[in-house]
């Protein structure tokens, strides 16, 4: 029996108004697939959403004040609807329980978290790629998006490596070559990087197969390894651990080292790890720089990284997801000297490239690398094809590739340049704020466009300018710092997020809880970086000095 028939047989069973209500819900349903010029349902749902975009985007605050409970107990209903919901009902309730309630990470006083605001082409752009809704891992159904997202990959590995002319002639649309994968965000382009840094060096030979096809264990027997690691600083991000238990190194051979008062890695102590696995007889996987460390900012020394991962015979992977755009500005791209020699590259596109979220990029020295993690399907991603998705973590993916070519064609080298050199430039002058401010404390240098500060309670400021404050004071420095971002956070008129920092004092490693700025938006001034700061006094003066000061 036929599914229609099926379905025949189902509908004959329902009355005549359960026959008349299904023909209408049908209509009404087919009605949402279908194009049309005239006042559509799309039109007229086009209209309130760029009514709620635009209250949304204008608002100065960056948040609103109401509290989770009442948040929590709006999305309490487990139960679909059995009718198609009247959309006009459903865009208003969503503006009240959503929209309305949503952080503005848009506000020029959002300047907490490395989320960027958006270029004013977004947001069509957006609607066309949904329009076009192109899966980008496949050629059948992405067959012009998977050149426009080679190209554009291309366009960031020149900026990165900057090799020949003769190079990207030939590589750039050449079905074997990987110049770089676009992925859905910084986590999944380290893991990425590291999935090919591992295959590669534990890759068949004689009459092993290679690590894909006999595993970790059989491969690390072969090659005659007790274990597996990958070193970086202590800093290194939580990507980091999700790869090192994904690929069944354990977390506990992800190799953490100290950093100095810079927040950089310790190059004596990178060193001495690198000798220590190899006297064990541990594989290194690969060793990772870190361009802007997600908690201040900082860059490792990468020249000096590289050179004792080649030294060893290392894979050597940067992961730059937020300081990578650094290498648009002739000012600032001294910052991240080495990065050329790295083997792998993580950049987000999500973060200094003002681009929405869900763009992440993975770029490599070497165009074959990825063919160590290549798989082939025979109703998909077929031996030769220009298949992106066969080098790839992703089985499906949107073609965010196209925010990612407008905006390198649109902001071009020289709007990046600008956009980089004013976010430094504004970090440079909040840094200088604190430094002149007695109510704050700088807890370092920023290197880019993040920096961290803690808020110093009055009767403690002559013990910090001293350094003669005991651990019992700096606890209570903590505590008040924590419960100042609570606040700041929970009123909403502005916003800064807050980190945690281990430092040297008292002879042993203490804790700070800092706060942590991120400028990453155009239209945040000097005088938005000064609402910021003084909504932070205002807010400390109310908090209970008996609760916290005692």
């Amino acid at each position: 029996m036929t599914l229609s028939e099926k379905e025949i047989l189902t509908i004959n069973k329902f009355s005549q108004n359960d026959q008349v209500l299904y023909s209408e819900i049908g209509e009404y349903v087919k009605g949402m697939f279908t194009p049309t010029q005239d006042k559509s349902l799309e039109t007229q749902i086009d209209e309130i959403a760029n009514d709620f975009s635009q209250d949304f985007l204008s608002a100065k605050s960056a948040n609103t004040n109401v509290d989770l409970e009442l948040i929590i107990r709006n999305f309490g209903n487990s139960k679909i609807p059995t009718q198609p919901t009247d959309f006009e009902s459903y865009f208003q309730s969503l503006n009240e329980n959503v929209v309305a309630h949503s952080i503005h990470t848009s506000s020029p006083q959002f300047i907490g978290h490395m989320t960027s605001a958006l270029p004013s082409f977004v947001r069509p752009l957006a609607k066309l790629m949904t329009a076009m809704n192109q899966n980008a891992v496949k050629i059948e159904t992405a067959k012009t998006l998977s050149f426009c997202e080679r190209e554009a990959l291309a366009m960031m590995h020149r900026q990165i490596y900057n090799l020949s002319d003769n190079f990207y002639t030939q590589h750039i649309q050449n079905n074997q070559s990987t110049l770089g994968i676009l992925v859905s965000g910084g986590t999944t382009a380290n893991i990425t990087a590291l999935w090919c840094a591992r295959n590669k060096s534990l890759g068949a030979k004689n009459e092993f197969l290679g690590i894909e096809k006999e595993g970790l264990s059989a491969a690390l027997n072969f090659y005659g390894y007790k274990g597996a690691v990958i070193i970086g600083s202590e800093l290194m991000h939580f990507s980091f651990d999700k790869a090192a238990d994904l690929m069944g190194i354990s977390t506990q051979n992800l190799i953490r080292v100290a950093v100095d008062s810079n927040n950089q890695v310790n190059l004596q102590a990178l060193r001495q790890a690198v000798a220590d696995c190899q006297e064990k007889n541990l594989h290194i996987i690969a060793i990772v720089g870190i361009a802007g460390t997600t908690d201040s900012g900082s860059v490792d020394p990468l020249e000096d990284i590289a050179e004792i991962a080649q030294e060893n015979n290392v894979h050597f992977h940067v992961d730059a997801a937020w300081g990578g755009p650094v290498i648009f500005s002739r000012k600032h791209r001294h910052k991240l000297a080495g990065i050329e020699k790295a083997d792998s590259v993580t950049i987000d596109g999500h973060k200094q490239l003002y681009l929405p979220m869900g763009i992440g990029m993975v770029f490599f020295h070497d165009p074959y690398l990825a063919s160590s993690i290549e798989k082939h399907a025979s109703y998909t991603m077929r031996k030769g094809s220009f298949d992106l998705g066969k080098r790839a973590l992703e089985g499906s993916r949107p073609g965010m590739a196209l925010f990612l070519h407008a905006g390198l064609k649109l902001i071009g080298l020289k709007g990046y340049e600008f956009l980089i050199d004013e976010g430094i430039r504004k970090t440079q002058y909040m840094a200088a704020r604190i430094s002149a401010m007695p109510e704050f404390e700088l807890l370092a240098e920023p290197d880019t466009n993040l920096l961290i500060y803690r808020y110093i309670p009055e009767q403690f400021r002559g013990a910090i300018v001293k350094q003669q404050f005991t651990e019992t004071d700096n606890q209570i420095i903590n505590n008040f710092n924590e419960y100042l971002q609570k606040m700041q956070r929970q009123i909403g008129r502005t916003f800064i997020s807050r980190t945690t920092k281990t430092t040297i004092s008292f002879n042993k490693e203490i804790s700070v809880i800092a706060m942590r700025a991120v400028i990453a938006n155009p239209l945040t001034t000097e005088e938005d970086i000064d609402a910021v700061l003084n909504d932070q006094i205002q807010i400390a003066s109310e908090i209970s000095n008996s609760y916290f000061l005692k």
